[in-house]
């Protein structure tokens, strides 16, 4: 494999290797800390310890980041592998700049919203984190296949990261609401989430066999031209000049 095709890999390496596990955590804790409440609202004594709350909101801050991490990592690949391939930092040094610069923005604003505590900033930084997400999401290279929207890698993504921001913005919220609205919201919104995810692992899979390797990407791009994806078709492809020695 070419270097280009490692960072290629290095998305799905960490979605399986981080982020998936997290989700497996953060639920089993969400089901342990409302199963505690349930048997301690009625006066009962719970065996599940009382720190399994807090390991769920620890867990759950660490599964947004992740979630958000790894759509970065996707857009980044495909919005700097374009910009390589076509020289476009030669043609266009502003947009260039742009796309670094909005790059900045949500890993700052990501950063931001971790630490701000009263609801105004969080809103400031949770809008900023993720009008970037989407403004990067629709940058030349980004692989979106928006004529099969509804089974897209690209927009379950960007939703489940869309949810993750929201959870993370309102995280105080929930505690504060005694009304238990705010924590209504988070359950409903985050039970979403998790068929999303499982959408993910899905639509993943399939987007590692369409997206080619290096090697591949010319005689998949003669395919696509002669439409061998609607008809049968004999494809030759001329060697690659080798280089001199």
């Amino acid at each position: 494999m070419e270097f280009k095709d490692v960072i290629l890999l290095l998305h799905p390496i960490v979605t399986v290797v981080v982020v998936f596990p997290l989700i497996g955590i953060v639920v089993n804790r969400a089901l342990q800390t409302r199963q505690r409440r349930l048997q301690t609202a009625t006066g009962g004594k719970s065996k599940i310890p009382p720190s399994t709350g807090q390991e769920h909101v620890q867990l759950g801050r660490w599964l947004a980041g992740g979630v958000v991490g790894v759509v970065l990592l996707a857009f980044a690949n495909d919005i700097f592998g374009t910009i390589v391939d076509n020289k476009i930092w030669a043609q266009n040094p502003f947009r260039v700049l742009l796309v670094g610069i909005i790059f900045g923005v949500a890993i700052t604003s990501l950063g931001l919203l971790y630490r701000a505590k009263t609801r105004l900033w969080r809103g400031i930084f949770a809008t900023l984190t993720g009008m970037s997400l989407v403004v990067l999401g629709c940058q030349d290279g980004v692989y979106r296949k928006t004529d099969q929207w509804y089974i897209s890698h690209y927009y379950y993504g960007v939703t489940a990261a869309l949810l993750m921001i929201f959870s993370l913005a309102i995280l105080r919220e929930i505690y504060q609401d005694k009304t238990n609205r705010w924590r209504t919201v988070h359950i409903v919104l985050n039970s979403i989430a998790l068929l999303i995810f499982i959408a993910q692992g899905i639509t993943g899979t399939q987007a590692l066999l369409e997206v080619p390797l290096a090697w591949q990407e010319p005689y998949i791009q003669k395919l696509y031209e002669q439409q061998c994806d609607k008809q049968p078709c004999t494809l030759q492809v001329a060697p690659a000049p080798q280089k001199p020695q």
